[in-house]
């Protein structure tokens, strides 16, 4: 089955066929660094770090690219609320990001360019432009001429003529209510960088088109980001990157989004879960399995019950991983076989990286490999091992990968549980030799009712999560 993927340009799905056999380039509209992330923002890091996973893992060489918006009207104000420069914000917003997507499993990317490092970059694109009729120069500030540009509107299926009424009066010289900026003409106080058109700074959508053009050049596969960019950044891209002569992306991706009690989390609405604080309740393999378990362009309803149930199914995949590496006498860090995976699972992660669907196949797998620890069929537990241990690596959860590799406060965290439960397992192994069943029966009852569940077999007494 070929690689297919949602397009949102063409809205149908497409099989991916990349513009240089063998490669794979993508550009993800990364953080602009206002403030921390919360677990809205890191959905889209972990959803293309699956993306760009399963690329690998289908032999590709990917070139991923996460830019940093580290200057905007949003960062700036934050520094003069706080009587700090404009780059603290962002520097300190900028190591945040990073630590979620670490904690998280992210892969960090091939490239990350901050847009303040690549004003060169925009000047010449915007220069490109004027010169071809497609931007105008007024009061300092550098436009794109929408009109000038037929195919505008063709990404988000909005129009022109449907968008906000033309003005003929705009004291900055600014031709049309629905034309965009580019350039910022500088304000006191504000950060400036020279230009043909006088001191100012970057607009927000200039910074992605030169960046994506200077890392993966005219032409390249994949641009991501969130549902929410796609108008007006990822609009206004796509004008400013065709006007200009690039052919730009050929396929156009986006994650939707986290919300709280039916509502897009943001910070306006007072319902922010940041990650750094989410993961001091949450083990971070965890909150990853509950962010990557739906599909990536499904909406997904944020509760702690909800991440509960994900740590909860993620637990039976590790429990099943730490019996069977035991049973089959294996010590240290398993190796990785890809070819031991489903045929399903690779059917499902084609399918426009239906990763439910491979979740599916993966706790089936899980459960034929119990199934087989209980009929001590070791055969069985390996070729369920090698199955369920390739699988996870893929979706960025393989208990002995980085980070999750000794987490825990000493790295024994999974021998520490397995030992307490052994303890009580013997307690009621004593209950049983003197035939006080119901004290036995009472603590498997307990055992289960946390989610353990207790198996009585030939080879003695084993137990899993439920």
């Amino acid at each position: 089955m070929a690689l297919r993927f949602y397009d949102t340009a063409s809205r149908s799905v497409r099989d991916f066929v990349p513009l240089q056999e063998g490669k794979a380039g993508i550009y993800l509209c990364g953080a602009t660094v206002q403030a921390p992330p919360h677990i809205g923002h890191i959905r889209s890091g972990v959803a293309f770090d699956v993306i760009r996973r399963w690329l690998t893992a289908k032999g590709y060489d990917v070139t991923f690219v996460r830019n940093v918006t580290d200057i905007d009207d949003k960062i700036l104000a934050r520094g003069t609320d706080e009587g700090v420069p404009y780059w603290d914000v962002a520097m300190r917003n900028e190591r945040a990001f990073t630590r979620a997507y670490d904690v998280l499993g992210c892969l960090p990317p091939t490239y990350e360019p901050r847009a303040t490092g690549h004003v060169p970059e925009m000047i010449a694109l915007m220069q490109r432009l004027i010169d071809t009729g497609h931007g105008y120069a007024a009061a300092g500030d550098v436009y794109f001429d929408v009109r000038s540009y037929p195919a505008y509107g063709d990404l988000s299926g909005q129009r022109p003529d449907d968008m906000k009424d033309a003005t003929d009066a705009d004291p900055r010289g600014k031709r049309d209510a629905r034309d965009f900026a580019m350039w910022k003409s500088a304000k006191a106080g504000e950060p400036a960088w020279d230009t043909p058109w006088g001191f100012g700074r970057p607009g927000w959508h200039i910074e992605c088109s030169a960046m994506a053009a200077k890392y993966l050049g005219d032409s390249f596969d994949i641009h991501g980001g969130g549902l929410d960019l796609v108008f007006p950044h990822h609009e206004n891209e796509i004008a400013q990157s065709k006007a200009a002569g690039q052919d730009f992306a050929q396929y156009w991706l986006h994650n939707a989004w986290v919300t709280t009690a039916g509502e897009k989390m943001s910070k306006s609405l007072g319902n922010s879960l940041l990650v750094d604080q989410v993961v001091q309740r949450v083990r971070p393999v965890e909150l990853r399995y509950y962010l990557a378990g739906a599909h990536y362009r499904s909406m997904l309803e944020y509760s702690d019950e909800h991440v509960a149930e994900a740590g909860q199914g993620y637990r039976r995949i590790e429990g099943f991983l730490e019996r069977a590496q035991s049973a089959l006498g294996l010590q240290g860090t398993p190796d990785v076989d890809p070819t031991a995976r489903p045929s399903a699972f690779d059917e499902a992660m084609d399918d426009d990286i239906a990763v439910p669907q491979a979740l599916a196949v993966l706790h089936e797998t899980v459960r034929e490999g119990n199934a087989a620890l209980a009929d001590d069929d070791l055969e069985q537990v390996q070729s369920a091992f090698a199955a369920v241990l390739a699988m996870v690596d893929v979706l960025g959860i393989n208990p002995w990968s980085e980070p999750w590799a000794g987490a825990g406060s000493d790295g024994r965290e999974a021998e520490v549980i397995d030992a307490l439960v052994q303890v009580v397992l013997q307690q009621r192994q004593d209950a049983r030799a003197r035939k006080d069943f119901a004290a036995a029966d009472a603590i498997r009852d307990g055992l289960d009712a946390i989610g353990i569940k207790v198996e009585d077999t030939g080879a003695g007494v084993r137990w899993s999560l439920n």
